[in-house]
């Protein structure tokens, strides 16, 4: 570059007949228009690797934005899984809960089946006691009372009498179903 900004203020032109010397007003002439034609070119280059690098970084902006939204994109997925993960841990837990009730409140029902099973057997059992008991005492009875000839009569008819009785309470026994299973 021939002239700096100062240089050009500071140039000082001989005069000569008819104003300044041509010669010397020429020559800075070319050299100001040498050094602007290299500016020119030179603002030129710094344009074209400006718009360049504009280029670039509109490119890389394009590839923020896009990896940006990409991440988004996966926040919300990644939400949407772990939201859907508790909701269906949640309902396996309030099934899991249902069933285990229903398991716990069919146990309960089980459990007094086979109570009120066994205290109907225990009544009953109690019942064929007494009629047991009720029966050998008659018998009892009946001996203390008659002699031996009457003892045979009286046997006969007892006997008949009892058997009905016992083939009754056999009936009876057999027709009440024992059943301890679950049901």
């Amino acid at each position: 570059m021939n002239f700096l900004p100062n240089d050009l203020q500071n140039i000082a032109f001989k005069r000569a007949i008819g104003g300044y010397n041509m010669l010397q007003v020429e020559d800075v002439i070319l050299k100001v228009v040498e050094d602007l034609s290299e500016l020119i070119k030179e603002n030129n280059k710094l344009k074209e690797k400006l718009e360049e690098s504009q280029e670039r970084v509109r490119y890389y902006r394009g590839i923020e934005d896009k990896l940006h939204n990409s991440l988004i994109v996966a926040q919300q997925t990644s939400d949407e899984i772990v939201a859907n993960a508790r909701d269906a841990a949640d309902n396996m837990k309030k099934e899991a809960e249902l069933t285990s009730q229903q398991i716990v409140d069919q146990a309960h029902k089980e459990i007094l089946s086979v109570k009120f099973e066994y205290e109907r057997l225990r009544r009953d059992l109690t019942a064929y006691k007494c009629k047991v008991e009720s029966i050998i005492k008659s018998q009892l009875k009946l001996m203390d009372c008659i002699d031996d000839e009457q003892l045979v009569e009286s046997l006969d008819s007892t006997f008949d009498t009892d058997f009905n009785l016992a083939e009754e309470l056999e009936k009876e026994v057999q027709d009440k179903p024992v059943s301890l299973s679950r049901a």
